[in-house]
C-alpha cells in the first residue's frame, strides 16, 4: 500500500521516472525547521566531503499546514522540538521543481512523518481518491481529537492554498492590528 502512495504522490508532483531512480539515504543533523513539513539537514561529513551545504527536504506523504494558516505555527514547533538538532536519516526519493529533495524522515526507528500526522499536525497527502500512506494515522488521529482534528473547521492545505495562495502571498497574510487613533 505505501509502495503504491508514493508513485500515486510522485505523479501528483509531476515526477518522472528518472527522478525518482535515484534514492538515496543519507545521515545528517537538522539544522533548520522551515514549517511543519519542510527540514533543513546537513549530510554527515567524511574525508571526500569535509563540509557538506545543508540539504532543503520536503517530507512526503503528507501536507501540514501552511505558516500563515491555522495550527501552521503549531505543526512547525512540534517538527522543531521533535527533529531540530538531532541527528536523522533522509531517505531522498526524488528532487521537486523547487530544488527541494523529496524524501521520508527517520528519527531512529521512527517515521517523523507518521508521528506528525497521527499527533494531528498534518494530513496523510491525497491524490485522486488514494488516501495516501498515513491513511491509518490521520484515522488515529481525527478519532481522538488530537492537534489540528480537534477544530471542526480544519482545512486542509491544498484547499487553503487554492482559496488564499501561498503564505508569501500578501493577501493570505493576517491583517495587521488596528492602531488606536486615540490622543498622541
Amino acid at each position: 500500500m505505501r509502495r503504491r502512495s508514493w508513485a500515486v504522490l510522485a505523479c501528483a508532483l509531476g515526477l518522472s521516472a528518472p527522478a525518482l531512480a535515484g534514492e538515496e539515504r543519507f545521515d545528517g543533523v537538522v539544522t533548520r525547521v522551515s514549517d511543519g513539513d519542510t527540514v533543513w539537514v546537513r549530510p554527515e561529513t567524511d574525508r571526500a566531503q569535509p563540509r557538506r551545504k545543508p540539504v532543503k527536504v520536503r517530507l512526503v506523504g503528507l501536507d501540514a499546514p501552511e505558516r500563515c494558516q491555522a495550527h501552521g505555527a503549531e505543526a512547525s514547533v512540534a517538527l522543531s522540538d521533535r527533529v531540530l538538532g538531532r541527528r536523522v536519516q533522509v531517505l531522498r526519493r526524488a528532487t521537486d521543481t523547487h530544488g527541494r529533495a523529496l524524501g521520508t524522515l527517520w528519527l531512529g526507528s521512527q517515521d517523523v512523518g507518521a508521528w506528525l500526522v497521527r499527533e494531528g499536525h498534518a494530513w496523510s497527502a491525497r491524490y485522486r481518491g488514494d488516501p495516501g500512506p498515513y491513511a491509518a494515522e490521520e484515522q488515529a488521529a481525527r478519532s481522538a481529537r488530537r492537534g489540528l482534528f480537534a477544530a471542526a473547521d480544519a482545512v486542509e492545505p491544498r484547499d487553503f492554498r487554492r482559496r488564499h495562495g501561498p503564505c508569501d502571498d500578501p493577501l493570505s497574510r493576517p491583517a495587521p492590528p488596528a492602531r488606536s487613533s486615540g490622543p498622541g
